[in-house]
């Protein structure tokens, strides 16, 4: 309750300071009525997309939502403006920005502006000196609360949320701690391990993924044997490591480092490809050489050095915190693993972050899917892994649906309602639109 009274209160605040601006902000150019928003520091840059301008933000938020007279930090938000009478398209990324501009598929749909927001404690987003405790779901959704009570003073038409993996989870939070905020979300891959202890259901999906036997059986046979030649892969990594200069601190050295990609290898294989991408694979007796190039196209074997994985130590403290991790089986790769305990979030943190689970936000988001759900959209894929546990309606979910695009892998920026069967695209994009007029 102390939260909401505290966002409430955000609330009243910036409405107070915003009369002090509003005549002058609703006549300016856009540049300025962004300026006259509190907090809000604002640099335009050359927009790559036709009929759009492109702005960096900068927005004060405060570090706790429920303390905010204490510290502040600024959050980095992008902005893609066609017009201030069209609808508002708030992507909440779950992870850092990309400085570059690019259109979700609902913005492309209802020719929207588009707002994308860098989740809370990424590099480009964290306060200094550090308070992880308050990198929460909750934390994150108030800052996007915050951020969209301060720009519909200028965005008055309809908001639509939308977010993928990660970032999804992150939309659907917003919508259940602030209700009023946004008119319909369209979440895309979103992740829902809402009981961290029971994660079977990853692995029957991996036992059915796709429609070929051989392509599963192969990618499955493929990680075994790069296993079995730990010696020469870890040589041919410590090599590559020596010339990148990739170091392995926070997983705690190579070894671990190898072994923990060549878990990460079915889930990365049908995340992030097609099912076509199998004929592009080594067969088992290619040479050692082969088969580590191979492995490090499909997945990379330098994401668990230190240099890829401190970016996304935010990513991975909210895991090992609050969003959970999916714990394979593994039966393919037994007697051979040597670190599977080792093979959670926590790991991948700095020890001198103090963790503990509590999975109170995962669950109260899954409840209010299928208790009080409104206007949600959940887009799944059919070779994506993250929805072997999706989200599911309920007798409470009202002008709600989930779809699954048959053969999409784990993608969310491109076209993917477009690609699900036309009677259900056909829908969805009818009921988008009629959510955004």
């Amino acid at each position: 309750m102390a939260f909401r009274k505290a966002a409430a209160a955000f609330a009243l605040l910036l409405a107070s300071m915003g009369t002090v601006t509003t005549a002058h902000a609703e006549s300016g150019d856009i540049a300025d009525r962004l300026r006259a928003v509190p907090g809000m520091t604002v640099t335009e840059q050359p927009s790559t997309l036709p009929g759009r301008r492109w702005f960096h933000l900068r927005y004060r938020q405060p570090v706790d939502h429920d303390r905010p007279d204490g510290a502040w930090f600024e959050q980095r938000v992008m902005l893609q403006h066609r017009a201030a009478d069209r609808p508002m398209v708030f992507h909440t990324t779950g992870h850092t920005v990309p400085e570059t501009m690019f259109e979700t598929e609902p913005t492309t749909v209802l020719g929207a502006n588009q707002l994308s927001m860098e989740y809370r404690y990424y590099p480009g987003s964290r306060p200094v000196p550090t308070d992880w405790s308050k990198a929460t779901i909750r934390q994150g959704a108030a800052d996007q609360h915050r951020l969209v009570v301060a720009l519909k003073r200028i965005y008055r038409r309809k908001w639509i949320g939308t977010g993928g993996s990660k970032g999804g989870q992150a939309s659907v939070a917003h919508r259940l701690y602030h209700p009023g905020d946004i008119d319909g979300t369209v979440a895309y891959v979103a992740p829902n391990n809402v009981d961290d202890d029971e994660d079977s259901a990853y692995d029957r999906f991996f036992q059915t993924v796709g429609d070929d036997p051989r392509c599963r059986t192969h990618v499955r046979a493929l990680a075994r044997e790069i296993l079995e030649r730990r010696a020469a892969m870890v040589g041919l990594l410590t090599a590559d490591a020596a010339a990148h200069g990739w170091t392995f601190g926070l997983v705690g050295d190579i070894d671990r480092a190898f072994e923990h990609s060549v878990m990460d290898y079915e889930w990365g294989f049908w995340s992030y490809n097609d099912q076509s991408a199998c004929a592009s694979l080594p067969e088992l007796d290619a040479s050692d050489e082969e088969l580590y190039r191979s492995f490090d196209r499909v997945l990379g074997f330098r994401f668990f050095s230190d240099q890829a994985l401190t970016p996304y130590v935010s990513a991975f403290y909210q895991g090992a915190k609050e969003t959970g991790w999916q714990t394979l089986s593994f039966p393919h790769l037994r007697p051979l693993l040597r670190y599977e305990r080792e093979y959670r979030p926590g790991t991948y943190v700095p020890r001198d972050i103090p963790i503990t689970y509590d999975g109170t936000a995962v669950r109260e988001i899954d409840r209010y899917v299928r208790t009080r759900g409104h206007r949600l959209m959940f887009v799944n894929g059919g070779t994506d892994p993250v929805s072997a546990e999706p989200y599911r309606l309920g007798p409470g979910s009202r002008d709600s649906a989930v779809y699954t695009a048959p053969g999409v892998h784990h993608v969310f920026l491109g076209e993917v309602i477009g690609r699900l069967p036309r009677p259900q695209r056909d829908k969805a994009i009818a009921d988008l639109r009629r959510w955004a007029r």
